[in-house]
């Protein structure tokens, strides 16, 4: 073999240098790739261990086995995964938000896994208290609830540190915006419509009271908790404030919660949660439909900021027609009025026992 030539030499050298220098990136390749999918196997384990404690915390585990042992399926009560309802609100994304209140945020949700159904999806500010099986029979009765003026609940996640709840989407907004905001439309809300949507929430409030499996008090009825579709049909919704009462229980004393102005005195003064809370604040709610002023204003003057007040002062007085709204009163119609009016003064009686029963204002309108 001829002895090889000095560049022949050197080219051989180099090619060596080169895969001494590609094997050992490549070593270094390996091992961070190894590293990296190390890392990520135990952030994804630490990550599935958080949400399996938060759906046991939340009462996922006894959630599933009431829905089992009532022979129910996913349709019944769906638990949604996180990462299903992250990707339908895109990452709950500012753009999506449909309202915010005291007690979260609602996002508008579309459901690709479910032909892009559009849903409502509210997400707690707070977390929940530490009762969570008072929270699983809660989300069980609403679930069932089927009642054309209720906003129906459709499933929920616990995977969370605050449960999600999934609801169905209503499109035409909040009353309190047809007859304070942006969708007003002056005289085009007529009486007619107003005291249909007055009729099916108080036929909605009836069913909850007296017809569920158990007594459910709302506990924060007002006109932003209405909602409206497109045909404008009353959605009663928000029920966050709710507490359930047993079938043989009258009352239930709690930490009072609901909307100054729409607020009963006597809960308020008391504690004591009975069923004629909410009898309260529906009275309030026929006042902003007959009136169009807000339940509370503190830009009006003194006697006239809380507007249950100086309602019952005026019909006292007889000087109602100075709170009417103009867009909805004529002579036709004072009369109807009128027999609305009563019944919202009834409604907001100082005493409990003094209050028609929700079924009563349902048949009564």
């Amino acid at each position: 073999m001829e002895s090889m030539s000095c560049l022949e030499i050197t080219y051989i050298c180099v090619n060596n240098i080169w895969r001494v220098i590609f094997a050992g990136a490549s070593g270094g390749f390996l091992l961070l790739l190894s590293a990296s999918w190390i890392y990520w196997g135990m952030q994804r384990r630490k990550f599935l261990k958080l949400k399996a404690k938060y759906f046991k915390e939340n009462g996922g585990l006894l959630l599933q086995q009431k829905i089992a042992s009532q022979g129910g399926s996913v349709e019944t009560t769906k638990i949604f995964t996180a990462e299903e309802l992250e990707k339908a609100t895109n990452n709950y994304h500012e753009s999506r938000i449909l309202g915010e209140g005291g007690y979260g945020i609602v996002y508008k949700g579309i459901l690709a896994a479910d032909n892009n159904k559009v849903v409502a999806i509210k997400k707690s500010k707070i977390c929940v208290p530490t009762q969570k099986e008072q929270f699983v029979n809660e989300l069980i009765v609403l679930s069932q609830i089927n009642h054309r003026n209720v906003v129906r609940l459709l499933g929920c996640c616990l995977e969370l540190e605050v449960p999600l709840l999934v609801y169905e989407f209503v499109a035409h907004g909040t009353l309190f915006e047809h007859i304070h905001g942006k969708k007003r439309k002056g005289s085009s809300f007529s009486l007619e419509l107003r005291l249909k949507i007055a009729a099916e929430t108080a036929g909605a409030l009836a069913y909850l009271h007296s017809s569920a499996l158990m007594q459910i008090i709302h506990r924060d009825v007002k006109a932003t908790n209405i909602l409206l579709d497109e045909n404008y049909i009353a959605k009663v919704s928000d029920f966050g404030a709710s507490r359930l009462i047993p079938l043989d229980q009258a009352q239930l004393t709690t930490l009072v919660q609901g909307t100054f102005g729409y607020l009963d005195p006597e809960y308020f003064l008391t504690n004591q949660l009975t069923d004629k809370s909410d009898v309260y604040s529906f009275g309030v709610v026929l006042m902003e439909l007959l009136t169009s002023k807000v339940a509370l204003a503190f830009d009006r003057p003194e006697q006239e900021r809380n507007l249950a007040n100086f309602f019952v002062c005026l019909m006292k007085e007889d000087r109602l027609n100075e709170i009417l709204d103009d867009d909805i009163l004529n002579e036709r119609n004072i009369e109807t009025i009128k027999t609305v009016a009563n019944l919202a003064k009834r409604c907001v009686r100082l005493k409990g026992e003094d209050m028609p029963t929700m079924k009563e204002v349902a048949m009564e309108l």
